[in-house]
């Protein structure tokens, strides 16, 4: 009998595990299918006939979601599993890609890059040509009321905007102006996915619900407001990187998250309506280049001279996190500023500690108050989180709680001692977060802690029976330092897909950054918070990608005939990675010196970039030599540059050869199979300098830490007698041994009194 029941389980788990693959197999999911257009059969007179005779030969019920004509050539639908993998075998389709879905990357700017009455001077553009210059952001949308959408003093629309003012759910085309020139939603991958939008909860339009994509929007490009604020923090004058620069908005993102066909879908909209810049501060899982959305259309809008700006992605102080790392996008990480929002905590054995908080609410009643531990005071195995419902109400009403930081919304936790009765909160940093502190609006008496602090808070809790303490909050702090020092929470290299090239390319403010925000949700984006505010202040790589965008139009508009590898390049060689003092920028993470593989070539310094000197340019033709180099084949190239190309096989391509602004020397693979020998070896990087200033000569000096590594420059000395003359070097890295699972670094300098033009390089051994 025995027997018989085991024979009957294991065939009833056939059956349901037989029952559950035909069910995904017939499940429907949205696809993303590149068409050979080009090759196009003779039969058809229209590209779109053809897109719909191939989707109708494997499926009669599939519709076209969207069509893409210019970052792409294809279409996207729903399909099943099996019906993906028939059309994929069909003559003409180059690939068929299953939907992805991104993420936003949230977690005094202007003043600190000292833009701050620069933008005017002689060393930028007047205002005609930095108000020609269109930055499409692709985000949550836009709240067009905001103040820093204001147009005042903007004249005529650019002639060669294409663009429109798509109308919908509360908005309308007296929604755009002179500043917003143009708004568009792409929803249909999305509802392919979740169904119909219900527009009770968001709109069907271009308009932000959730106050991300009018954060971005406004850090590119907003528009001076003065006496700016958030419930009286960081006052002063609010205005994006470039004030005068038009804005498109293109709404990608959703309460379900960024698909990657409405994604595909604005980028090939924003190229069609004529976009200078793009500006993206979302991210997917990581994929290779021909397997990815943002790349391949990215790819596209670089080679029709746009330049394109991504957010690195939050997932520091962890190594390979990075988002975004193809070669033709500008990887953004995040920095902070000098200004900080303190609070200060008192403990009731004397001890003083601080913390940051944007809490604007009443003070606490009393100047000492009961403190307990969440994780003392919980009836859940992650109660010390202060997640929903995980506080007993009798141990915590009218007291302090102590809440770990993690898992669940920084200011929900604030809500959820409240609900539980508590009076106040401190937010205390774990071990991922380290001493790394970002305030939030909260809506009950609130300090974050960083993870010192916070030990030190737990550790009194545990020794003394009854525990108490204070929280003062201290306003807005200016002149904070050591500033900028790396965010923890910014990703950081090496590059997960191509170690060769080094990423992210440069930190920007990314930390506590004020910019315009929605009216639909509070501060906090909790349903509960029905605060209403004109500005927001947030932090993630979300908010230091718009800075680098809006600086990037600035350079545009000051050297129209620049492509976007000569702005990525003026933009990374004219950073800086030490402070004035000749330190290492700091990275908050670990207290300790960051790295270029944390924050790149540096952080952005605008008014050197405007006046590079020299810069190291690519072409379409160098990022195809890059592709044949990753051994890609006919096929895999044609998805991401849209054209037949044939890699030469009598040529030696090398990744080393991309004409990229900095090195990034992974030792296994610059050395292969000699790596472990003791005999010295030898590998040479090119690269080639395009002047960009007057005549002038450039010498070489190179400063490394690195022992096992020497490096060679050869010439040591460039001229350059014209605009535009172009100069190439070799640079000659002999390696005498060979450390086991280490990093080291050096910097490469050319100079020539008046300008430095710098390169990071970084060495690994795995």
């Amino acid at each position: 009998m025995e027997r018989l029941g085991i024979v009957f389980l294991s065939t009833l788990v056939l059956v349901l595990f037989h029952v559950f693959v035909d069910a995904s197999q017939n499940q429907k999911k949205t696809y993303i299918i590149h068409m050979d257009k080009f090759n196009m059969p003779a039969d058809f007179d229209d590209h779109t006939q053809w897109y719909d005779s191939s989707l109708k030969s494997v499926s009669k019920s599939a519709n076209v979601l969207y069509t893409y004509n210019s970052v792409i050539h294809g279409y996207s639908t729903q399909l099943t599993a099996d019906e993906a993998k028939a059309l994929e075998q069909q003559p003409g389709i180059l690939s068929v890609h299953e939907e992805v879905i991104y993420e936003l990357h949230t977690t005094r700017s202007p003043t600190f890059l000292g833009l701050e009455g620069h933008e005017s001077r002689s060393f930028f553009p007047q205002t005609e040509a930095r108000s020609e210059v269109i930055i499409g952001v692709l985000d949550t949308g836009v709240w067009p009321e905001s103040k820093s959408f204001d147009d005042t003093g903007l004249g005529p629309v650019p002639a060669s905007w294409k663009g429109k003012c798509q109308t919908g759910k509360n908005f309308d085309a007296s929604s755009c102006n002179r500043k917003l020139i143009g708004a568009r939603f792409f929803s249909q991958g999305y509802e392919a996915a979740f169904g119909a939008i219900d527009e009770t909860i968001e709109s069907k339009s271009p308009r932000d619900d959730e106050g991300h994509g009018t954060h971005t929007a406004t850090t590119a490009a907003g528009s001076v407001v003065t006496g700016a604020s958030l419930l009286g923090y960081a006052t002063g004058t609010a205005r994006g990187m470039a004030s005068h620069a038009r804005v498109a908005a293109y709404k990608v993102c959703w309460t379900g998250g960024c698909f990657s066909s409405d994604i595909l879908a604005g980028m090939d909209q924003a190229v069609i309506d004529g976009v200078n810049v793009l500006s993206l501060s979302l991210g997917g899982t990581i994929s290779d280049y021909h397997r990815d959305i943002v790349a391949i259309g990215a790819f596209s809008a670089a080679s029709q001279g746009i330049f394109v700006s991504c957010s690195a992605g939050n997932g520091g102080p962890s190594s390979g996190t990075l988002s975004n790392v193809a070669p033709w996008i500008t990887t953004v990480g995040a920095g902070t500023m000098d200004r900080e929002f303190p609070a200060y905590i008192g403990i009731g054995n004397g001890e003083k500690l601080n913390g940051v908080s944007l809490y604007s609410g009443k003070a606490l009643l009393s100047s000492v108050m009961p403190l307990v531990y969440a994780g003392n005071v919980s009836q859940s195995s992650n109660g010390n989180l202060c997640t929903s419902g995980s506080l007993i109400p009798e141990k915590v009403a009218g007291k302090i709680v102590v809440c770990d930081r993690g898992m669940n919304a920084r200011a929900q936790k604030g809500l959820v001692v409240k609900d539980a009765g508590g009076i106040g909160m401190i937010l205390a940093n774990t071990d991922t977060y380290g001493d790394e502190l970002v305030a939030d609006a909260h809506l009950i008496p609130t300090a974050a802690v960083g993870q010192t602090a916070g030990n030190l808070i737990k550790q009194y809790i545990a020794s003394n029976s009854n525990p108490t303490a204070t929280i003062a909050f201290g306003g807005t702090k200016l002149g904070v330092q050591p500033s900028p020092v790396v965010a923890a929470f910014s990703s950081r290299g090496p590059n997960p897909i191509t170690p060769d090239i080094l990423k992210p390319d440069l930190i920007a403010p990314g930390v506590n950054i004020l910019a315009g925000w929605t009216g639909k949700v509070g501060p906090t984006g909790l349903q509960e918070d029905t605060r209403n505010v004109g500005f927001n202040i947030i932090s993630g790589t979300s908010m230091s990608c718009p800075h680098v965008s809006g600086l990037a139009a600035l350079l545009k508009a000051a050297h129209p005939e620049w492509s976007p590898a000569a702005i990525r390049s003026a933009l990374m060689t004219t950073s800086y990675s030490t402070y004035k003092n000749g330190k290492t920028i700091e990275d908050v993470a670990t207290g300790m010196s960051s790295t270029p593989f944390d924050y790149g070539a540096g952080h952005v310094n605008p008014t050197a970039a405007v006046n590079p000197g020299l810069v190291y340019d690519l072409t379409v033709d160098d990022y195809i030599n890059f592709l044949c180099a990753l051994d890609y084949s006919p096929s895999m190239i044609k998805v991401i540059a849209k054209r037949d190309i044939s890699c030469d096989k009598n040529k030696e391509y090398r990744v080393a050869d991309l004409n990229y602004p900095s090195f990034s020397i992974p030792m296994e693979t610059a050395w292969g199979e000699h790596a472990d020998s003791s005999t010295p070896t030898v590998t040479r990087y090119t690269r080639t300098l395009t002047n960009v200033g007057n005549p002038a000569t450039y010498k070489a000096s190179v400063s490394s830490e690195t022992q096992e590594v020497k490096i060679l420059v050869e010439p040591q000395t460039l001229t350059f007698s014209r605009k535009n003359e172009k100069k190439t070097y070799t640079v000659t890295f002999t390696a005498s041994s060979k450390p086991s699972g280490t990093t080291s670094f050096a910097r490469l300098e050319w100079s020539d009194g008046q300008h430095v033009v710098a390169s990071p390089i970084a060495f690994s051994w795995t």
